[in-house]
């Protein structure tokens, strides 16, 4: 039924689609864009449905990218959703995204496993239970196509698919430091993951450990939902950026920067800083040493004001020195001093959990992190293909748009799909996206 997402259909003689494991999204923006090619495609999502990470948010969430500047292919945010579009309505849309372009989508089955397949397999089933069918139109393999993947799932399941696209998400695996003595602090420890709202934590002490946006906004957050202490453990300074100054977004600016010489991009990051940003090196938190881009390229990007800056200024959010370890009660920080919040919540960050799905195919860096991404593959896994495994200052959503036209368009070629696939097609929106859409 048009509007509703499709479930694969086992009887089908279509041949092996190109299976997207991840229905955030990254995952189904490309599964949107490969449809408009004349490319089936079938999302696997391990959970029971389409944006499970962003479910599990914070409330207060908003993403920090322009509603026009974060739209996937095909469907435009909806305007009354606001320019800084809210945890659940950012929900809304993705479920609308996948009924509105009618992709084949399986819920509850988690992929473990991905390897190539034999050559045999061309010629074979497309794949056991849930996995969509094999070449029963009797075409074979495209010129170019190769053997194909086959991925090992929940239930025993083993898929047969074309192509392989992985989009299971940046923040994937919470990461929580194994700091010495963890295990005997008796307060309430817990990674940002895990935090919903500032209710559980009224009138209590709370730390904040890491001063990336989650932390930042999780500390607001709950200096502003009555925690009677707020603190905020910071290692390295971040660059904090005015979310929208007169109008203009700071994304903008990342569009307009992240091709420029990164010294340069750094002198004007301090110089902005400087005329936007007060000095909160009184209050515990000094400017950043380093440049701006600099830390961009190393990986940090910098912290949208979502009101930090007045928190800090009005002491209601208290920076203090990074976590070394814990001792019963107390914590103890890099400066030598110990303080004894009730709660901490840690917000160290995500690891991008990929070891196990293709850790043995040699296409990961010492970091975890795909080697290839958006239209690349990496040469010892053709037909692997990456998306939303980078944090750019140019915005995740808009970059997965991008980069979800460039896996189509790459694969449609490497798949050798006929212009007549992409006429049948043609009824799908448009899903082009300029480089610089219109200002929001």
């Amino acid at each position: 039924m048009p509007g509703v997402p499709a479930a694969p259909d086992m009887s089908s003689t279509q041949p092996r689609p190109v299976y997207v494991i991840g229905a955030g999204p990254g995952g189904l923006a490309v599964a949107a864009a490969l449809r408009a090619r004349g490319v089936r495609a079938v999302v696997v999502e391990k959970s029971d449905g389409v944006g499970a990470s962003w479910r599990g948010h914070y409330a207060r969430l908003h993403l920090h990218t322009t509603r026009r500047l974060s739209a996937l292919p095909g469907l435009a945010i909806p305007r009354r959703f606001g320019r800084w579009v809210s945890r659940d309505d950012v929900v809304r849309y993705l479920e609308k995204y996948a009924e509105f372009h009618e992709l084949e989508l399986v819920t509850g089955v988690e992929v473990t496993r991905i390897e190539r397949a034999p050559a045999a397999t061309d010629a074979g089933d497309g794949g056991g239970a849930g996995a969509g069918a094999g070449d029963g139109d009797g075409d074979g393999a495209a010129a170019g196509e190769g053997p194909g993947w086959l991925l090992h799932a929940s239930g025993g399941r083993v898929l047969a698919g074309r192509a392989v696209v992985v989009a299971t998400g940046f923040n994937h695996t919470p990461r929580l430091p194994d700091w010495p003595g963890r295990d005997t602090y008796t307060g309430a420890l817990a990674h940002a993951s895990a935090y919903r709202d500032p209710k559980p934590y009224e009138g209590r002490d709370v730390l904040v450990v890491g001063a990336g946006n989650t932390g930042a906004e999780i500390a607001v957050d709950l200096a502003e939902g009555g925690a009677a202490r707020v603190r905020l453990a910071v290692r390295t300074a971040p660059h904090i950026v005015r979310r929208s100054t007169a109008g203009w977004p700071a994304q903008r600016t990342g569009i307009l920067v992240r091709r420029l010489p990164v010294r340069l991009v750094d002198r004007l990051g301090a110089l902005t800083a400087k005329v936007s940003v007060p000095d909160l090196t009184a209050y515990g938190l000094p400017r950043p040493e380093s440049g701006l881009y600099s830390r961009v390229r190393q990986g940090a990007i910098p912290v949208q004001d979502v009101g930090l800056i007045a928190a800090v200024r009005a002491g209601t959010v208290e920076p203090v020195a990074a976590v070394e370890a814990f001792d019963g009660a107390e914590v103890v920080l890099a400066d030598g001093s110990r303080i004894t919040p009730d709660a901490v919540v840690a917000a160290t960050g995500y690891r991008r959990g990929l070891e196990g799905l293709i850790g043995h195919l040699d296409v990961l860096d010492e970091r975890g992190r795909p080697l290839a991404h958006g239209r690349r593959t990496p040469a010892q896994a053709p037909g692997l293909y990456f998306t939303g495994f980078t944090n750019p200052i140019s915005g995740m959503f808009r970059e997965m748009a991008l980069d979800a036209e460039r896996i189509a368009k790459a694969l449609a070629r490497r798949l050798g799909v006929r212009a007549e696939a992409r006429r049948a097609a043609a009824h799908l929106p448009n899903t082009g996206l300029r480089p610089v859409d219109p200002p929001a």
